[in-house]
């Protein structure tokens, strides 16, 4: 009995092993220019949204008033 259930472990961990190491290889074989050109638009949209953010912010100091209302 004891024979089974080891044998049923391993079996379950290699099953495993092996969907996340397929998984893993089709991922770095499906990345494509566009996947790669997507990540640059989102991180200088998001450097852009920051920049302007931190900007309206100098403003608010600039013309005397304090972040927070007062």
């Amino acid at each position: 009995m004891t024979a089974v259930v080891v044998s049923l472990a391993v079996f379950v961990v290699v099953l495993i092993a092996a969907f996340v190491f397929v998984g893993w290889r089709d991922r770095n074989r499906f990345s494509s220019p566009e996947d790669s050109a997507a990540v640059r638009d989102a991180t200088s949209a998001q450097a852009q949204y920051a920049a302007e953010r931190h900007g309206a912010q100098g403003e608010v100091w600039r013309s005397g008033q304090t972040p927070n209302g007062n």
